[in-house]
């Protein structure tokens, strides 16, 4: 989940946006997921939680094709979401899919482990932030242009 959850945690800091790709990622996968919980015949008593969970990255995608270029209220609802889709989608879509792969996954940590675990993830994110609103101070303009990425603001060059 601590993967998942840095490069959109970074490049909201370094750019205070979130790429398109990694708001559709989430969207791909979780909407994969969704398919799979629909169609498993398992016994899951988080069957319609799970369900409503992953498919609110699609509920943000149907919002966004109909308000695109919208600047009232509803528009700035959507983006919004979009965003908080990508950033607390991530590692919510990665449990969930670690449950629907393997359905034991987790019952056997107690919730101590469980609270131990997102707030790992939750650190990562944050220090992940924190380290795409500095980059200046670690990175410079050519290290973002050699890995295929844009300049974010700020950047300094050698």
């Amino acid at each position: 989940m601590s993967i998942a959850v840095w490069w959109p945690s970074f490049t909201l800091g370094a750019w205070g946006i979130l790429f398109f790709e990694q708001i559709l990622t989430v969207w791909a996968a979780s909407t994969a997921a969704l398919l799979v919980v629909l169609v498993r015949r398992t016994a899951d008593r988080h069957r319609v939680a799970k369900a409503v969970a992953l498919s609110v990255p699609s509920l943000w995608l149907v919002l966004a094709i109909f308000f695109e270029g919208d600047e009232g209220i509803l528009g700035s609802a959507v983006k919004t979401l979009g965003g908080t889709v990508a950033i607390l989608g991530i590692p919510a879509m990665i449990w969930v899919l670690a449950r629907v792969v393997w359905p034991e996954f987790g019952d056997d940590l107690p919730l101590k482990w469980r609270l131990i675990v997102v707030g790992a993830v939750m650190v990562i994110a944050a220090a992940s932030f924190g380290l795409g609103a500095n980059h200046a101070a670690f990175l410079t303009c050519e290290d973002f242009t050699i890995s295929g990425n844009s300049e974010p603001p700020g950047c300094v060059r050698h």
